[in-house]
């Protein structure tokens, strides 16, 4: 029996799918007021409706101990997906509380429950990019900059966490995704890119990062999870692009005008100002942030020689991934 938190979300909803095809009996945690839309849409995008119902899931949450045990009896593994993601200033104490917070519980109860390996999907946020020079691998030690994000920071904790449960003696694997491109609700998380593409992008920047299609992700958590590989991390990214690049592809998916304006340290500066005042004057959280738009300037690139060797993964071309989610958009807007 396998457990699996963030079921609902983009990359739980993928590693369920992976799993029913699989056959393998499952128990997921969802929270109550939590939508099944977005996993029922990607069982359905994939021809695969009838494994939903294969689906046992526990209502519950990180933070709620009792509802952990409950979903972690009988089982040998757990998937631990459940995170928030956001770049909000506001939401601080909030990514503290289920991202830190919530897999310190989920390391607690699986260590009480006889589980005996827990793979974990982490974040290159956790990686300290913006304080190395260079490649960044495995090996690259966090160090926190001006330029880190509440976000990376608690992923850098909740990391921890998995790490102090390994040493309390838990068997644990690591997945470190880039910049995530799937199906399912543009309006949040990674999945906005083609939203904001596709109403007409006009800005770009000088930055680069990485990006993966949500189904390596997926596909490399389970394989790590069910391989002899113990205690280790994997940095899992399907390219290296330019910010440019990735947006222009996506602009060609969609037969979109591509961004023509470059953003400058200047313009980057008033754009997060003025969207700040904004968001004030409409009671609404801001479109781009200081982090995102700090972001968005620097650039990072990630070595996945460690994964490509160890398991011997390959990655989805990203034009093939960028072509296929951009085709359920629009079928999804129809």
């Amino acid at each position: 029996m396998i457990f699996v938190t963030g079921g609902t979300g983009l990359v739980g909803s993928h590693v369920l799918l992976k799993l029913a095809k699989k056959g393998e009996n499952l128990k997921a945690l969802k929270r109550t007021n939590s939508s099944l839309e977005i996993c029922k849409s990607v069982f359905s995008f994939y021809n695969a409706d009838a494994l939903f119902d294969k689906i046992n899931w526990v209502e519950g949450d990180v933070n709620d101990i009792p509802s952990l045990t409950k979903g972690m009896q009988g089982c040998e593994k757990l998937i631990h997906c459940a995170a928030i993601v956001s770049f909000y200033a506001s939401d601080a104490d909030l990514l503290k509380k289920v991202n830190v917070e919530g897999t310190a519980n989920v390391m607690n109860v699986a260590l009480a429950s006889d589980v005996k390996k827990v793979g974990f999907v982490s974040s290159i946020a956790s990686l300290g990019r913006n304080s190395t020079v260079g490649m960044v691998d495995e090996e690259c030690q966090f160090k926190i900059t001006k330029l880190d994000s509440n976000y990376a920071l608690s992923k850098y904790y909740a990391e921890q966490e998995v790490w102090r449960a390994s040493n309390e003696g838990l068997d644990v694997v690591i997945v470190n995704p880039s910049v995530i491109l799937g199906p399912g609700d543009w309006t949040k998380g990674s999945s906005q890119i083609f939203q904001k593409i596709y109403k007409g992008l006009k800005f770009y920047t000088q930055g680069s990062t990485g990006y993966v299609d949500v189904n390596d992700v997926a596909e490399s958590v389970l394989q790590l999870l069910f391989s002899e590989i113990k205690n280790e991390r994997f940095i899992v990214n399907g390219a290296n692009l330019k910010y440019r690049d990735c947006f222009d592809r996506i602009a060609l998916a969609f037969n979109k005008p591509k961004a023509t304006i470059k953003v400058t340290p200047l313009l980057k500066e008033i754009a997060w100002r003025v969207e700040a005042v904004r968001a004030f004057v409409t009671a609404q959280k801001p479109l781009l942030t200081r982090e995102t738009a700090n972001s968005a300037m620097t650039s990072s690139t990630f070595d996945t020689s460690k994964i490509e060797k160890m398991i011997n993964f390959q990655f989805t071309d990203m034009d093939t991934t960028i072509k296929k989610y951009a085709a359920w958009f629009i079928a999804d807007l129809k």
